[in-house]
């Protein structure tokens, strides 16, 4: 009994852990109801059934929304890396929602977090789903996870409409960046491939074991090899599933470099100098924006150019602002309520040198940028004080350092009394501050022949059109979005000896892709950021590109062919010491078989009291003997052919007579006081044609003519039988 209970305790232990790594951070029956408590919400342990190698893991119900989770995390990490790589648009996203809100708020942070947290709730809810398989447990996804899933699934549909639709310019940011990023891509995708390879690989060989030892098993059970069959189709598709993809994904990663081409690799030679730096509506993160603070930041900052926007009051002065109302950059809404939403050529410029441009910058809540930097108090102090600008206030500025001035103008509407000629004032007030015209870049298409007559020292500054069209108005500039210049023409632009400038440029990945380009300059609002890059990110020769490629190739495929070799060799031992154990089990079995067997042959009545000799009326086992008897086996062939035929004699002990045949056996084992032998009334009397015993109402035991079990009875020794 304590071997046994021993054995018992054993296996116990060596099934709750199976696997070692889990046993020793908790017990396993809390590691598999954190699983179906995450994943089922089942948070109680029971006896999960486990689900047969190569059968189905789940219901039909549970096969489509697994699909449904796989294309929602798709989804939800597609939307996670285009808000990334779109870092670059925060301001512009943050500055649309307020047009239609009203409220300013980072909302471009908020939709960063949102992709992020579907990103990691789906790629949790894929591991608790792999764990659960890989203990063989069936699926059930919990109903509120169901429904997220197919909430989740919906707002990505939606969300991806409204990009392709309105702001279809995102995904050309995504394209751009796998230009710089696709070689780290590239070496990241197969250091993953090399990790991914250890459970895949472990699968694999696990599988390949299965199907081994289910065909040894099969050898020895041939009735039922139609009905098992199908198992070795089901386990080979699974090892299509899972290692063909993994395989042609690996081979196109190998031949991934063949196909890239990014900017950043070339040689130190072909490197252009670096881009000069256009401060956007001045320095931004600095100061309030189109303020004479942000300006005179910038060109502390080494700015080489001074970009602004420029709105005409209603008594024709130039000033700079950039919205289209005045809510966001001034008070406003505390002075003039009712005139919150007016145009601001509206004004008079007696009421807007009053309004206060500045406040709103130190404010916590109507900061414009996530990233900036905090203020000093004599910073804010400063700010607070900030009111809105003339443009003559901005040309003394750049006149004085000799800065270049580009801007965007805005016509006045319809009922401003400059709404035809506000172009001939703005041109009156530069010639009138005595700049010097080479500073001028003009990039207002309108009235253009006026201005070459009145100016023709500006410096005329085109938009994204054709070289011929650049030619033939004479324009050697041209200032265009960074999103759409490296999708069309820029080439053509750098082979006719065009002078580029890309706005708005507030990452270092883009403006690193700028410098590989050999773009010229670049409009920014993060010059402190982007002035502290001595070369490009993310850049490398050819050669040691190549270099790294073969190399990191050739490691990553001895790698993945060692943790072949190791699982394979793993699992082949596994299955060595499996087959060790049987034939070990199976000799065992066949030795006890064959001495049992012996035993019954060479038995005598066994020294113990039969079980049945508390049975009223008492029924003696038959004994065996060590000479064959001809009655012995009339009876056994008698039991085996007939049982039904034997005829019971209920009540009727009669007087037992001594025979030859069982003169051994009748000798009495229980000796009176006396030493006398008990009365020969209490013997059995046996006929070789007819079998009379007591009736017991007790079965026949079951008789296995294959292999019987019997318990050996020791023999009986006559020397020990006293005469």
């Amino acid at each position: 009994m304590p071997r046994k209970v021993n054995r018992i305790e054993s296996r116990r232990k060596e099934e709750e852990n199976r696997n070692p790594q889990i046993a020793h951070i908790f017990n396993y029956k809390r590691y598999i109801t954190f699983l179906t408590g995450c994943y089922s919400c089942h948070w109680k342990f029971r006896r999960w059934e486990k689900t047969k190698l190569g059968s189905c893991c789940c219901t039909r119900r549970e096969q489509c929304f697994c699909v449904f989770l796989a294309v929602a995390f798709v989804f939800s990490v597609i939307m996670l890396f285009t808000w990334i790589e779109t870092s670059n648009e925060y301001f512009g996203f943050d500055w649309v929602v307020f047009l239609v809100t009203g409220a300013w708020f980072f909302w471009s942070i908020l939709m960063l977090s949102l992709f992020g947290i579907l990103t990691v709730y789906t790629s949790l809810l894929l591991i608790l789903g792999v764990l659960l398989l890989w203990e063989r447990i069936e699926l059930y996804l919990h109903t509120c996870h169901k429904i997220l899933i197919v909430l989740m699934i919906l707002v990505h549909i939606f969300l991806m409409v409204i990009l392709f639709k309105f702001w279809n310019e995102r995904w050309l940011v995504v394209g751009l960046s796998l230009k710089i990023f696709a070689p780290y891509v590239h070496l990241s995708c197969i250091i993953l491939m090399v990790i991914i390879s250890w459970p895949l690989t472990f699968y694999v060989v696990h599988l390949e074991g299965k199907i081994r030892i289910r065909r040894h098993r099969m050898a020895y059970y041939e009735k039922e090899r139609l009905k098992k069959c199908n198992i070795f189709t089901r386990l080979r598709a699974l090892q299509l599933a899972v290692g063909l993809p993994f395989f042609l994904i690996l081979i196109c990663l190998y031949a991934m470099p063949l196909g890239i081409y990014s900017p950043c690799i070339q040689e130190k030679e072909e490197l252009g100098p670096k881009p000069a730096f256009f401060a956007h509506r001045g320095s931004p993160m600095a100061g309030p924006e189109n303020t004479m603070m942000a300006f005179e930041k910038a060109v502390e900052e080494g700015a080489s150019g001074l970009e602004t926007d420029v709105h005409i009051s209603f008594d024709n002065v130039p000033y700079l602002m950039h919205d289209y109302d005045l809510r966001r950059t001034t008070n406003i809404r505390e002075v003039m309520p009712e005139a919150a939403y007016s145009h601001p050529s509206s004004f008079n410029w007696t009421t807007l040198s009053t309004l206060n441009a500045g406040e709103w910058f130190v404010r916590p809540e109507t900061r414009p940028f996530f990233n900036m930097k905090r203020l000093s108090q004599a910073d804010k102090k400063r700010a607070r004080n900030q009111s809105i600008p003339r443009l003559a206030d901005l040309l003394k500025i750049a006149k004085k350092e000799k800065k270049i001035v580009i801007f965007d103008l805005f016509g006045p509407p319809q009922k401003h009394p400059l709404r035809h000629t506000f172009v001939h004032q703005v041109v009156s007030v530069i010639l009138a501050s005595k700049i010097e015209q080479n500073l001028i870049f003009w990039l207002p298409g309108h009235d253009r022949q006026y201005v070459r007559f009145m100016a023709p020292g500006f410096q005329h500054v085109g938009r994204l059109v054709s070289v011929e069209h650049l030619t033939k108005e004479n324009i050697s500039i041209i200032n265009v979005d960074y999103k759409r210049l490296f999708y069309k023409g820029l080439r053509d632009y750098q082979a006719a000896n065009i002078y580029i400038n890309l706005y708005i440029v507030n990452e270092p990945w883009i403006f690193s892709l700028a410098w590989c380009s050999r773009i010229n300059s670049v409009t920014t609002d993060n010059i402190p950021v982007l002035s502290q890059l001595t070369h490009p990110h993310f850049f490398m020769t050819p050669r040691y590109y190549l270099s790294i490629w073969l190399l990191l190739d050739i490691v990553s495929a001895i790698f993945i062919a060692a943790i072949f070799c190791f699982h394979w060799w793993r699992e082949v031992k596994e299955e060595k010491l499996l087959e060790a154990s049987r034939i070990f089990r199976d000799s065992q079995s066949l030795s006890l078989s064959v001495e049992q067997s012996e035993s019954q042959e060479a038995s005598h009545l066994p020294k113990k009291s039969p079980p049945r000799v508390g049975e009223s009326p008492w029924t003696p086992a038959l004994p065996g003997s060590r000479r064959k008897l001809s009655h012995t086996s009339h009876f056994e062939e008698h039991l085996k052919k007939k049982p039904g035929s034997i005829k019971i004699t209920q009540n009727t002990v009669g007087p037992l007579m001594p025979t030859t045949d069982f003169e051994d056996s009748q000798v009495p084992t229980n000796w009176g006081p006396a030493g006398e032998a008990a009365p020969q009334s209490t013997l059995l009397t046996t006929k070789a044609d007819e079998l009379t015993v007591p009736f017991t109402e007790a079965p026949y035991p079951e008789i296995h003519p294959k292999t019987p079990v019997l318990e050996p009875a020791k023999e009986s020794n006559p020397s020990d039988i006293p005469l």
